[in-house]
């Protein structure tokens, strides 16, 4: 048997029937609406083997029948046709009530299908970066959609089944006791078989469900990279492999799912069989009652019709608990999801305004998880409306400087602050709102340039969108799209070339109009010329706002008020690009490699 993911969602410790109910407090008149008429239904679905009964009574008995002592009517064609009357009331009011139940379940399934994914969804968003490094986008796609969707599936018939079942169970023996107690008994023995193996293979099932829904986490989390690098699979022509990969979780996944199905088929014939007995034992005991005169014929048809409406639905009960338990697995990974508290929450304070832009790193540290530390006593000073840059050698720590600044984590010592203000102290939205980010992983939305343009500021008019595309030196070639602003960028801006991505991030974040702009490795993806007329450009931007710029290039922050100096996590030099190249250290040693400086020498 497969093995639970190792990287799926932790299984939350209350059972998920109960987390369900909580979760549903809001829907609640409406589960008492559903549960009404879905109880009404079944008293209509069972009334006509009542009238059954009457009619062979009617037609049968000598005597006195049943009709004639409740309604004094003494014509046995009188006493037909009221009970065909009846007999069209009842049939009418069981197709309403009927429809009625299954729309208010229907409907109150979707309902609660779109509030879990939503608050889901929602959750998610809370959590931080880390969480998220931690686990596969797969598996967390395939709670958020098909345990989700799963949930729903249940929702919309099991529910509905599981109360008609128990309420047939209740009126039927209520009919029997009535009746015939000995029946009743003789009738309901085979119950307590029913219940006991119907407990058992739900046990049984459980796990293997749980098999199941991780197994569907691994085949989701395949075909979301496989679709995320299309281009480098074709590239490497690696298609036939991927194939194979592929093949090989659905293999796993239908092989997890088979042998719960095996398990799960196996219920109805057990049933079955409980079934024959108890029909059986009212066929025999009830007709020799009636053949010895102590039962009369029209009750003995009643019951035996009862008999079969009591026991047979039982033999659904396996499909509804193989919905049932389909839908607790998937529960148990969602409110598990649900359970997961974020590391890092917001504070209650907000900026000034308008916010000045002083930065500030106090001896920050920070290591990723258990790891060594990315981060070692940092500090620097960055004040209003100066510009400042950061670089070093790859994987010095400088995107941890920026990820922290952000808050997407918190260091592991020391403080970070905007104007005298600690970041934890603050709102996400007052800390997030004051910044601009240019992230150097060009990032676009599916939707139009304007769509991604406008952002971080949907409100943004015609005249700001061209000034911030201009600046960003991204105006002519958006003219030039087929649709111009309109133009549809694909999926992660596909249709764009890397330079044309990185020109809107940027224009993105000048449009937001920032007091504090954040470049992370921003021209990294343009050629020399738009490096040079970006850079012309974010002078003017920058020129009274608070700037950060992440470089690996030295070139594009030789004229910032002040460069800092990464090196496996410290901080080893800080000046002017004069004063750095003048001191001889690793700036100027980085400085002379890109300047070409360094192979003259060799060479000379």
């Amino acid at each position: 048997m497969l093995a639970p993911d190792s990287n799926a969602v932790a299984p939350s410790s209350v059972p998920p029937l109960r987390q369900l109910w909580g979760h549903a407090s809001g829907h609640r008149p409406k589960v008492i609406v559903a549960t009404v008429f879905s109880v009404l239904n079944k008293m209509c679905d069972i009334a006509p083997e009542l009238l059954i009964g009457v009619a062979v009574d009617i037609v049968v008995n000598e005597g006195e029948t049943l009709v004639q002592r409740l309604t004094g009517i003494e014509d046995r064609y009188d006493q037909l046709y009221l009970l065909a009357g009846i007999t069209v009331l009842v049939w009418i009011a069981e197709s309403i009530t009927d429809y009625i139940a299954e729309i208010t379940w229907r409907n109150l399934a979707q309902e609660i299908e779109h509030n879990v994914r939503m608050e889901a969804y929602r959750h998610v968003q809370e959590l931080e970066l880390a969480y998220f490094e931690d686990r596969s986008s797969g598996g967390l796609m395939a709670v958020l959609n098909d345990d989700v969707n799963q949930l729903e599936r249940f929702l919309d018939t099991g529910a509905h089944e599981m109360i008609l079942t128990i309420t047939n169970v209740v009126l039927v023996g209520i009919t029997f006791a009535v009746i015939s107690p000995l029946l009743a008994v003789l009738a309901f023995l085979p119950i307590p078989v029913i219940i006991g193996g119907s407990l058992r293979y739900q046990r049984t099932l459980e796990k293997r469900y749980d098999v199941v829904r991780s197994a569907a986490g691994r085949i989701a989390d395949t075909l979301t990279n496989n679709l995320g690098g299309i281009a480098t699979i074709k590239a490497f022509n690696a298609e036939e492999r991927e194939v194979a990969r592929v093949a090989t979780d659905s293999q796993a996944y239908s092989s997890a799912n088979a042998e719960a199905i095996r398990y799960s088929s196996a219920f109805v014939p057990l049933i079955r069989m409980a079934i024959l007995a108890g029909f059986t034992m009212t066929l025999v005991v009830g007709g020799r009652a009636t053949l010895n005169g102590t039962l009369e014929v029209g009750a003995f048809t009643v019951l035996v019709y009862m008999t079969q409406r009591l026991l047979w639905p039982l033999t659904r009960l396996g499909e509804t608990f193989d919905l049932y338990q389909r839908a607790m697995a998937s529960c148990r990974r969602i409110f598990g999801l649900l359970d997961v508290a974020p590391s890092i929450r917001p504070g209650a304070a907000t900026l000034a305004q308008p916010v000045a832009g002083a930065v500030r790193f106090d001896n920050v540290s920070f290591s990723y998880g258990e790891g060594r530390e990315v981060l070692r006593r940092v500090s620097l000073d960055i004040q209003p409306g100066e510009t400042h840059a950061i670089v070093g050698a790859t994987g010095a720590g400088k995107s941890t400087l920026v990820k922290l600044l952000l808050r997407l984590y918190e260091p592991t010592s020391g403080t970070i602050s905007i104007d005298g203000i600690p970041v934890e102290d603050l709102t996400f939205s007052s800390l997030r709102h004051s910044m601009g980010f240019v992230s150097q992983e060009a990032f676009l939305f599916q939707g139009t340039v304007r769509e991604n343009l406008t952002y971080g500021r949907p409100d943004a008019g015609d005249d700001d969108l061209v000034r911030a595309a201009t600046l960003a030196e991204a105006h002519s070639f958006i003219s030039m799209l087929p649709e111009g602003y309109d133009t549809i960028v694909g999926e992660r801006g596909q249709k764009l070339s890397g330079g044309q991505r990185q020109r809107l991030t940027i224009a993105r974040a000048i449009l937001r109009d920032p007091a504090i702009l954040v470049l992370d490795e921003a021209t990294s993806a343009v050629d020399n010329e738009t490096e040079a007329a970006i850079q012309r450009s974010l002078a003017q931007v920058s020129a009274h706002r608070t700037t950060v710029v992440i470089a690996h290039r030295l070139s594009t922050v030789r004229h910032a008020a002040r460069i800092h100096v990464l090196e496996d996590g410290e901080m080893i030099e800080a000046g002017t690009h004069e004063e750095l190249v003048e001191k001889g250290g690793l700036y100027a040693a980085l400085w002379r490699v890109q300047t070409g400086d360094a192979v003259t020498t060799t060479l000379e």
